[in-house]
C-alpha cells in the first residue's frame, strides 16, 4: 500500500471513531487496530493524537464545504433559497444515521480548553461558515447582520439536533430563517 493510502485508511478510521466515540476516548492502540496498521506505521504518519485529530477535521472541513456549497448550488439563482439551501443541507445531515452533532463544537468541547490547535482550528472553521454565510447574505441584498443572525440560528440547530436527537430542528431553523430573510430584505 502506498503511504497516501495508509495515511487515508488512518484518517477514515479516525474520522469514524471520533465522531462515534469522542477525541478524548479514542487511544492510539484503538485507532491501530480499527484502521488496521501496525503502531509504528501510525506513528511514522501521524507522531501526535494532535497531529491526527487536526488532519481529520481538515478533512470535515472539506467535506462540510463540499456538501454546503454543492447545496447552495443545487437551490438554484434565487438569493434567497441559497440561504435557505443551508438549513435543507442541515436536515439532510441531521437525519443521516451517523448524525452526532458538529465534529468542530465536539472537538472545542474536549480539546479547544487544551489544545490551541484544535481550538484554532475550530475557530477558522466556524468564521470560513460566517464568512460564506456573509456572502449570501450580501447577493440577496440584505443587511450585514443578517449573516451572523443566519449562522447563530445554524450553530443552534446544530447542536439542538445533536442533543435531542430530533432532525426536525432544522425546519424550525429554516422557518426561523425565512421570517429573518424575508424581514431583512424587506426593510
Amino acid at each position: 500500500m502506498t503511504e497516501e493510502t495508509v495515511r487515508e485508511q488512518i484518517l477514515a478510521a479516525a474520522d469514524e471513531l471520533y465522531y462515534r466515540k469522542g477525541y478524548a476516548a479514542v487511544g492510539m492502540d484503538e485507532l491501530r487496530a480499527a484502521a488496521g496498521v501496525s503502531l509504528r506505521r501510525l506513528y511514522a504518519l501521524f507522531p501526535s493524537k494532535t497531529d491526527i485529530v487536526t488532519a481529520v477535521l481538515a478533512r470535515k472541513h472539506a467535506e462540510w464545504e463540499s456538501g454546503l456549497t454543492g447545496a447552495v448550488a443545487d437551490a438554484g439563482a434565487d438569493p434567497r433559497d441559497r440561504l435557505l439551501a443551508v438549513y435543507g443541507y442541515l436536515e439532510d445531515w441531521f437525519c443521516a444515521d451517523d448524525f452526532r452533532g458538529c465534529a468542530f463544537i465536539n472537538a472545542f468541547g474536549e480539546l479547544g480548553g487544551t489544545n490551541p490547535e484544535v481550538a484554532k482550528i475550530v475557530r477558522d472553521h466556524k468564521a470560513s461558515f460566517q464568512a460564506y454565510m456573509s456572502g449570501l447574505v450580501m447577493d440577496a441584498g440584505a443587511p450585514a447582520s443578517l449573516a451572523a443572525q443566519l449562522s447563530i440560528l445554524a450553530e443552534g440547530a446544530q447542536s439542538t439536533a445533536a442533543i435531542a436527537a430530533d432532525p426536525q430542528v432544522a425546519v424550525q431553523a429554516r422557518n426561523a430563517a425565512q421570517v429573518l430573510i424575508d424581514d431583512a430584505v424587506a426593510a
